[in-house]
């Protein structure tokens, strides 16, 4: 069973801009956690409302675990009370003159008359106490969104969402805003709860950890359009433009042109900002061809100078700065490697440095 089958069209006018901005995706998944990564602007956001029933596609059809949300040709166009969404927006969602329980309790009792809390008013306050208690909410409760942090408005929300037992979760980036501590705390929490309920997610981002730690199927998105899909391992290792290459931030790319092709011996040569590079054969390409060469950063690694593999260069380091991970080397040839800042100092900070970087892990783009 499909989790997701959703053919969506959507054009609308945008202020000031010269052409309408156009929505033509075909999303299908039979994973139960599905991320829509791209840009600001791509139109992630827009496809999950569609999905939620907060947008009218123009035309298309949406099917979410077997069942029909949308169908332009038959005309059926579900209420969103009916699609049993919990939806996490980016802002906090909750009623700012109510508690914490006072929320939830308005939550539960909203529930559409044909989906009624089970076990009535007794099971429902009891749901409430088990969430409040589930989300580190309990000492909170009669406290109203004013009086709480921006993780603890995070958690009441996430469990005014789950209060309503809903069939699939929708995140539009759920921990903008949140520092790192709150977001690792915010991920921790969700997983432990999405485990327990087993429902499915769904997940809009252009935070590529985020992605990486929420979801296992990846749908990648610019201008509008579905670029690529995949499993997070596809969508970090094979990036299908150079947009999408520099979008996702890990790749050096460099000006490339292919200088040999040898289908027999499965090899090519790539002539890249003026290295040599060995890579596996490239089908569908002919010697002369230009484009880009993508090697991601993190596959990078440094060698002695008498490293005697292939692919082996001695390059100048342009500038050495800080960062979270430790030092990140600007090198010549732009590229990049980070290093700990121990490994960084141990090597007395040299103006050359000899790094290695796989064939496998170079990408032409044409």
């Amino acid at each position: 069973m499909k989790f997701i089958d959703a053919r969506l069209l959507k054009s609308f006018a945008l202020p000031g801009a010269a052409e309408n901005f156009k929505l033509d995706v075909h999303l299908e998944a039979e994973s139960t956690a599905v991320a829509l990564l791209g840009p600001s602007g791509s139109g992630k956001t827009l496809t999950m409302n569609c999905i939620a029933g907060f947008v009218q596609p123009d035309q298309g059809r949406i099917l979410v675990n077997d069942e029909i949300f949308f169908d332009s040709r038959e005309k059926i166009n579900r209420a969103p009370r009916w699609r049993r969404c919990g939806y996490v927006s980016q802002e906090d969602a909750l009623f700012p003159h109510m508690t914490v329980r006072q929320n939830l309790l308005f939550a539960s009792e909203s529930r559409p008359r044909q989906q009624p809390a089970r076990g009535g008013g007794l099971a429902r306050r009891r749901a409430i106490n088990e969430i409040l208690e589930t989300f580190e909410l309990g000492t909170l409760a009669d406290r109203k969104p004013g009086q709480l942090s921006g993780g603890q408005k995070q958690r009441a929300s996430l469990a005014r969402v789950l209060i309503n037992e809903p069939d699939i979760l929708l995140l539009d980036e759920p921990t903008r805003g949140l520092d790192a501590r709150l977001r690792d705390n915010f991920y921790h929490l969700f997983e432990t709860v999405r485990e327990r309920l087993k429902i499915p997610l769904l997940l809009v981002t252009h935070d590529l950890n985020e992605c990486m730690r929420l979801a296992d199927y990846v749908f990648y998105m610019e201008a509008g359009r579905l670029v690529h899909s995949g499993t997070r391992h596809e969508i970090l290792t094979n990036p299908v433009s150079l947009s999408m290459a520099r979008s996702l931030g890990i790749f050096s790319c460099l000006p490339a042109e292919i200088t040999a092709l040898d289908p027999g011996r499965n090899s090519s040569r790539i002539s890249a900002s003026g290295l040599a590079f060995a890579a596996s054969y490239l089908p569908g390409h002919l010697i002369g061809d230009r484009g880009h060469l993508c090697v991601r950063n993190s596959e990078i690694a440094l060698v002695e100078e008498s490293f005697s593999g292939v692919n082996h260069f001695t390059v100048a380091v342009l500038r050495a700065a800080p960062s979270a991970h430790g030092v990140r080397l600007e090198l010549d040839h732009q590229l990049s490697l980070t290093l700990s800042q121990d490994r960084w100092s141990s090597l007395g900070r040299p103006a050359r440095i000899t790094i290695h970087i796989p064939p496998g892990s170079a990408h032409f783009l044409g």
